[in-house]
């Protein structure tokens, strides 16, 4: 018989379904409540989703129960529109600040996961002053990916973030990487394979049904095609890629063709008023939504854009929740990097893998889209069959509890 575990999880960018975000934490946290295990969520604020607690602070801190979840929320709001030094000292008060929880509360595991790469402080405390287990979760290879980005170029900076990384791993009793490239970076810390778990991002299938009510924002209409992007409007994302092929299509005079980028960031601004000045009327911008209404829009939409900056660590060192929120949609994706998820768009079917840099060719996939509509749905059958098949949520979840928690036997 399973043991009952008090579980200790450290996740910084926290959210629930009622608001926007990824949701893998609240997923694996109710999972392991399903299979009556104990969860203490310590978490910061998100301006774009809701950790579920709506009561005051109090010290720095909210506590509350939200669907089973105990719930402490520190006073430290992080947003994408902040700039890298602010949001650099709020990673850090948030890490100092896990340490103390870490140290006085009452738990069997710790679990910590990434972003950013100082959630994995506390988690070293627990192991080596009270010889706690510990679980740490990478969802994003650090400082490999802020380097290679030019987001950090300071070698004393990037010194010291490499040895935390080795320590955080190091210290680690088990961890879960989210991609191949992830659990293949992990080893090259020195740590052994049978310690590493490979747990992609899932598909919600529960959320991502044809129950879902369809919409479409105002400026796109029923026979337009509708490529939309959900998701944050940052550095790494290089959305500037879907304006150029939005270029492209204006000259060509497809303005059957509409592109939603949904959500916010510290970019929106620029590229608001870049597809302003360029009269690029086929690019349409829409307010981060919360899960329920954001599977109404898939329903709605034709095909969903998997957009990256061309940098070669994201290329099998990233799980982005959107594209397993596409497949879950059953939406054919549009995918404009090499990696691991162009290797299976590409393999199973479901659709367009195309070069980075290049509007024309990522214009010429939209226009095939728009063009071969019965195609595009057999992409579409075929995504969703993909989620299905491998990317279950709940299957995904099931694996991930039983990881964590065969750690303390």
């Amino acid at each position: 018989m399973e043991s009952i575990l008090k579980v200790l999880y450290f996740h910084q960018h926290f959210v629930t379904p009622k608001g926007a975000g990824a949701i893998r934490s609240y997923a694996m946290a109710r999972k392991l409540i399903e299979r009556g295990h104990t969860v203490t969520m310590v978490c910061g604020s998100n301006t774009t989703g809701t950790t579920g607690l709506d009561g005051s602070f109090s010290g720095g801190k909210r506590r509350g129960t939200v669907d089973g979840i105990d719930v402490v929320e520190l006073d430290l709001a992080y947003s994408n529109n902040d700039g890298f030094l602010k949001r650099a000292w709020t990673f850090l008060l948030f890490a100092i600040r896990s340490i103390r929880i870490a140290l006085t509360e009452k738990y069997d595991v710790l679990f910590a996961t990434t972003t950013p790469l100082t959630a994995g402080v506390p988690g070293i405390f627990a192991r080596w002053l009270r010889g706690k287990p510990f679980v740490f979760e990478v969802r994003d290879l650090w400082p490999e990916l802020p380097r290679e980005m030019g987001v950090i170029t300071n070698p004393v900076m990037l010194w010291i973030m490499g040895i935390l990384e080795w320590s955080s791993y190091r210290s680690a009793h088990r961890l879960i990487g989210l991609s191949p490239g992830i659990v293949e970076g992990i080893g090259k810390c020195g740590v052994p394979a049978n310690l590493i778990e490979l747990v992609p991002n899932g598909c919600d299938l529960d959320i991502f049904s044809d129950q879902a009510v369809s919409w479409r924002p105002e400026g796109i209409s029923e026979s337009d095609l509708m490529a939309v992007f959900a998701g944050t409007h940052g550095i790494a994302n290089g959305l500037d890629t879907v304006l150029d092929a939005a270029n492209v299509l204006k000259k060509r005079g497809r303005s059957d063709i509409k592109l939603l980028l949904i959500g916010g960031g510290k970019l929106k601004p620029s590229l608001q008023a870049r597809a302003e000045r360029e009269g690029l009327n086929n690019v349409v911008f829409h307010d981060p939504v919360k899960k329920a209404d954001l599977a109404g829009l898939m329903n709605a939409a034709d095909i969903g854009m998997q957009v990256l900056a061309n940098v070669p660590a994201f290329y099998y060192g990233t799980s982005p929740n959107k594209f397993f929120d596409y497949i879950a949609a059953g939406l054919p994706v549009l995918n404009n990097y090499p990696g691991w998820l162009a290797e299976m768009i590409e393999r199973e079917q479901c659709g367009f893998a195309v070069p980075p840099g290049d509007p024309g060719a990522f214009a010429d996939a939209l226009e095939a889209a728009a063009d071969e509509r019965e195609k595009l749905t057999d992409k579409g059958r075929k995504a969703r069959e993909l989620a299905v098949r491998e990317f279950d949520r709940e299957q995904l979840a099931g694996r991930w509890v039983d990881w964590v928690t065969g750690v303390s036997e």
